[in-house]
This record gives structure tokens, sequence and C-alpha cells, in this order.
């Protein structure tokens, strides 16, 4: 067998239904690829699809730096056929690339509301969806729970992804009181979930969390250190353009992922006309949410793009994930973690 063949028989059970067995994009799960890439100072980068068309560019990128790549879809829940219509999307794009380069595929992060029994089991189906649609990464968003709250709910929710062994991510609930630390809620998230037999494979942060201006590097550190001690590993999410430098900052404090939506969002955004962009604008204003973020929601009601601007998205796409790329270490880590897997995939 050759060492794709080999690495073809380690992707999820889920993953090989939605692609079909006669595929051969190496979609894996990220807890794989932390395994082949344990001890290189790198972080697994996992880029937002706002626009389906910036696709062949974020891959081509993957390839021409021989990296790992991470690709989420933000809103997988938007309506029953998001999830699919993005697995589609990204099987087509890989196969006519031909992407031989380890790829993980994120689902969220999907905010988890409080609620009722009844209210969990309808989200407990929404992850099953998830799972059915051919993720190998669910990230669900507890920061609306307290910790207690949290732990109760995680366990109602992942039923679907242990059936499968499925990894997954958690962001943070909110601090017991105003004198909690991070790591203190994290500790009893973790505690509680070790407990409740719910291994988590990411502990999510996002950046505002960090403080304002220059991010506390030594609080990352602290969390860092408390996650390896539950067998976790921790995201810094929301990396946005503002903060893109401080990447190399990141990877240096022990973060093994980092969910960059940098520039993507804006570059996805102006590649419709004015027109299209002022009703995501409106709508985005009206729900309080960033506009590049909306995208991912309203692009199937948009106009389609113009080949040019498909080009033109394609082509920045590509540089802005080369950057990103190269600032997280990811350079060189496809194909030797591919290597790695083959040789220990018995393991």
């Amino acid at each position: 067998m050759s060492v794709l063949e080999k690495v073809l028989t380690l992707r999820p059970a889920n993953v090989v239904a939605r692609l079909g067995p006669g595929s051969q994009v190496p979609v894996l799960s990220p807890h794989e690829l932390l395994r082949a890439l344990d001890g290189l100072p790198m972080a697994l980068p996992c880029l937002p699809v706002q626009a389906k068309a910036a696709l062949p560019g974020l891959l081509r990128a993957a390839r021409a730096e021989d990296a790992v790549l991470g690709l989420a879809c933000p809103h997988p829940l938007a309506d029953r056929g998001t999830a699919i219509r993005f697995l589609e999307a990204v099987k087509a794009a890989a196969q006519e690339a031909e992407h031989r380069r380890p790829l993980f595929l994120q689902a969220g992060p999907v905010r988890v509301s409080p609620s009722g029994p009844e209210g969990l089991q309808s989200q407990q189906e929404a992850i099953f969806h998830l799972v059915d649609a051919g993720f190998s990464l669910v990230s669900l968003d507890v920061s609306r729970w307290d910790t207690d709250g949290a732990v109760g709910a995680v366990r109602t929710l992942v039923a679907p992804l242990r059936e499968r062994e499925l990894p997954l991510e958690l962001t943070l609930p909110a601090p017991a009181t105003e004198f909690a630390t991070l790591t203190d809620t994290a500790r009893a998230l973790l505690e509680g979930l070790r407990h409740g037999g719910v291994p988590v494979c990411f502990v999510r942060i996002p950046l505002e969390a960090l403080g304002e201006g220059e991010p506390d590097v030594a609080m990352l550190r602290a969390l860092v250190a408390l996650a390896a001690e539950y067998g976790a590993s921790v995201t810094v999410g929301g990396v946005a353009e503002r903060s893109a430098r401080a990447l190399p900052a990141f990877v240096a404090a022990g973060a093994r992922k980092l969910d960059c939506g940098g520039p993507f969002e804006r570059l996805s955004l102006a590649a419709w006309p004015a027109e299209a962009r002022a009703v995501v604008e409106r709508k985005a204003q009206a729900l309080g949410l960033p506009p590049g973020e909306l995208l991912s929601l309203l692009e199937e009601q948009l106009p389609a793009l113009e080949p040019a601007a498909r080009e033109r998205l394609e082509a920045l796409s590509f540089s802005e994930a080369t950057e990103v790329l190269a600032a997280l270490g990811s350079g060189r880590t496809g194909w030797r973690s591919m290597e790695w897997l083959a040789e220990h995939r018995s393991e």
C-alpha cells in the first residue's frame, strides 16, 4: 500500500460515507494530525469558508505550502441543507484539484443555548446531522451556560460524536464569579466532563477572552498547561486581521489550533457587487453580526459571482492563506504528517 492508501484508511467512517469510498481526499480527524505533528512548533490552521468560491484558493495554498489545513463551516445549522452543501462544495473543489494533503472539516462553533430537555434533544439531533454530513470535528460554543449547566448539556449532546469516535471542541462557559479566571472555568469544565467520561480534544478560547490590546500570553500558557492535564489542546478563536501579527506568539505559547477569520471574511464580501454587499450589511446591522460572518448564511440568496470576481477571490484567498500557514509554522507538515500516520496507523 502507498502512503496515501494507508492514510485513507484512517478517515472517520462518516467522512467516507459522505465523500464516497472511491474518494482519495484525506479528510482526517484533527486529533490524528496532532498525534502526527506532536512536538513541532506549529498549530493547525482552521479557516472559515464564507464564500465557496474561495475554496480553490485555500486548497491551492495548502498544496503550495505542503500544509495541513482545516476548513470551517461557520453556521452549519443555518438550515438543513447548509452542512451538506458545504461538504459537497469541499468534495468537488478537492477532487477537481486532486488535493492529496490532509484536511479536517469543522462544523461551527455551534452556539448551544440553555433550554429544557426537549431543547437539548433537538440540539442533539442537529449534531447528529452534522456527523452525518461528514464533518471530522464538531465545535460547540457553551459560553452562554454556567459551568455545571455546560457539563450536563455536553454530556447529553455528544452522544452522536462518541458513537463515531469523533473529536469535540468546546468554547468555555461563562466564569462562575467575577473573580473566577479562565483557568478556573476550564478546570471545572474539564473535570466535570472527565467524570462523565466525555473526552475533549480542544478547549477553545475566544481571542477577546485574552484581554484587550496585546493578548495575555501568560494566561494562554497557563490554559495550555491545564488543558494538557486532561489530554486536551487549546484553540485560539476569532483571530482577526488586526491580531494576525500575534499568530507566532500564540504558537510559541502552545496553542495547537487557531481559527483564523483574518481577512477572509472581508475578501469574500468584497467579491460581490456593491448592491449585494449593501443587502448583507443592512441585515448584518439588524442582527448585530459582522457582515463578513453573515455572508455564509446569505450566499445562496445572492447573485452568482461573475467569473472575474471568482478568479480574484481565489487568487486573494490563496495569497492570504499562504501567509497564515507560514505564520503558524504549518508549512511542510502535510506530507510529513501523512508519512507518520502511515507508519503508526495501527497504534
